[in-house]
């Protein structure tokens, strides 16, 4: 099943840095390049159970469940229902206390993994999901460690 990891590293301890990736609503609006509308499911705060309804900027749509929520260390999803080249999908994001340069923050780990359908069409669709998905986690979690240190963002929490 292929995977896409990316890494980023905020100026901010970890449960400011999760707080940050769980944002909603306008404050998640600002930051978020990835998202074009994204809301809870009859629920008023994320928690292992809960499901979202996200669309994707680039178009698709996608029911996720999250199927862990440990603040401030880690947090995972899995896909209920998606857009129909997807047979799985699923993402874990870890924030882990870390110093760089002598400063204390937050080492951040974004995995996804996911599996493409029909599939004979795998050998090509998965490597340029893989691409395609890449581009846009790393383009996100770069927006994310902004977010970190916007003061917009950080006043909301």
């Amino acid at each position: 099943m292929p995977q896409v990891t990316v890494e980023a590293w905020v100026p901010v301890p970890p449960d400011t840095a999760f707080a940050v990736s769980q944002t909603t609503g306008e404050i998640r609006m600002r930051w978020d390049p990835f998202i074009r509308e994204q809301h809870l499911i009859d629920a008023d705060v994320p928690a292992k159970g809960v499901r979202t309804h996200t669309r994707a900027r680039v178009g698709p749509r996608m029911v996720s469940e999250y199927v862990s929520y440990r603040p401030p260390t880690s947090v995972g999803m899995t896909m209920v229902k998606g857009p129909w080249f997807f047979a799985s999908f699923g993402g874990g994001w870890r924030f882990v206390p870390d110093v760089r340069d002598g400063r204390e923050g937050t080492r951040a780990v974004w995995k996804y993994t996911y599996s493409v359908r029909p599939s004979w069409l795998k050998f090509v669709a998965e490597p340029i999901g893989k691409w395609l998905l890449g581009r846009e986690i790393r383009a996100r979690i770069a927006a994310w460690a902004r977010a970190c240190e916007d003061p917009v963002v950080l006043d909301s929490l």
